[in-house]
């Protein structure tokens, strides 16, 4: 690829408040959302990360202003006067995998009607972060050309309520990205493996199935490869994880501009170290300020915690 090419990713999702408690603390009101993970964790990749989402005169004009810093280009990002922004309040358990949601306010994503700029056509990579799948198809529809590699999030919701919409997507799409407990409600398979191949049999050519603290599984092309956690001291919050982890992976992928299973093993790897970034402190403040010494440090930290030499 020549140097002066930059290829585009767009993502897809929310960006939006939440109020968080842990075991380690609580914060009443701070910046999230899927959309927001994605383009900071993208962003560290890819100098070109567009996004589309939407959010009331309430959300701070210097959070977006943050957002443009990091390059990412907020023109998609709709602002409805008089009306608020998507919130969500949540609490986790002791083990740091299950929580309580105590509030969901759709607000403005009741009706959210996606804006594609002319200035994302050019999309090479699309994140369809996790909305309603009448939602990530209207995307897919208002790209003039399709993308080289398509993405999507899903959650138990949608494969509850909205089956149908949701496998249509599933038809339009390269790669899932759903946590363990989707995959088998998807499938009936407890087997992941088993579910990965049902999965895949409605369309995407690679599944990424997440394990939260016990890492992330690829299939795809008949190969299955697996990515550890970083076993880190402290979890502050792992509200981003995910998203940060799509983030990152779609980022490399779209640095490299190769969807090859071998490059997707690396893109797994950085996604999960940024991933583990995120987790260290409350919503996506960890993400605003890293370096390319600090990333590359914790990618070492990776390969060094799955070396065990070429002899056995």
């Amino acid at each position: 690829m020549p140097e002066n090419i930059i290829m585009s990713l767009l993502a897809i999702g929310t960006v939006a408040f939440d109020a968080l408690e842990t075991p380690f603390g609580k914060v009443d009101k701070i910046i999230g959302g899927s959309c927001t993970y994605i383009a900071l964790a993208a962003s560290y990749f890819t100098g070109k990360v567009n996004i589309s989402a939407v959010v009331g005169d309430d959300f701070p004009n210097e959070e977006i202003g943050m957002l443009n810093k990091h390059g990412v280009d907020t023109e998609g990002l709709q602002v409805k006067e008089g009306q608020k922004s998507f919130f969500w309040s949540g609490r986790y358990h002791n083990d740091m995998n299950t929580r309580d949601t105590l509030v969901t306010e759709l607000n403005v994503l009741e009706d959210f009607d996606p804006v594609i700029p002319e200035n994302y056509q050019d999309c090479k990579y699309l994140m369809l972060g996790n909305l309603t799948p009448q939602v990530q198809q209207t995307v897919i529809d208002r790209i003039s050309e399709r993308p080289k590699f398509i993405a999507m999030d899903t959650m138990n919701l949608w494969i509850d309520i909205a089956r149908a919409d949701l496998d249509k997507v599933l038809s339009n799409v390269d790669l899932l990205l759903v946590n363990d407990e989707e995959a088998r409600q998807m499938t009936g398979e407890y087997s992941l493996p088993k579910a990965a191949k049902a999965i895949m049999d409605c369309g995407p050519k690679y599944l990424i199935i997440k394990k939260g603290e016990h890492g992330a599984l690829l299939f795809g092309e008949g190969k299955t490869f697996y990515a550890p956690a970083l076993p880190l001291e402290e979890v502050f919050d792992p509200t981003g994880a995910g998203d940060t982890f799509a983030g990152g992976f779609m980022g490399y992928l779209a640095k490299t501009d190769d969807i090859s299973f071998e490059n997707m093993k690396k893109a797994l790897i950085y996604g999960s170290a940024l991933a583990s970034f995120c987790v260290e402190q409350f919503g996506p403040e960890k993400l605003k300020a890293l370096t390319q010494e600090q990333i590359d440090g914790r990618v070492q930290e990776f390969v060094e915690l799955t070396d065990f030499g070429k002899n056995l």
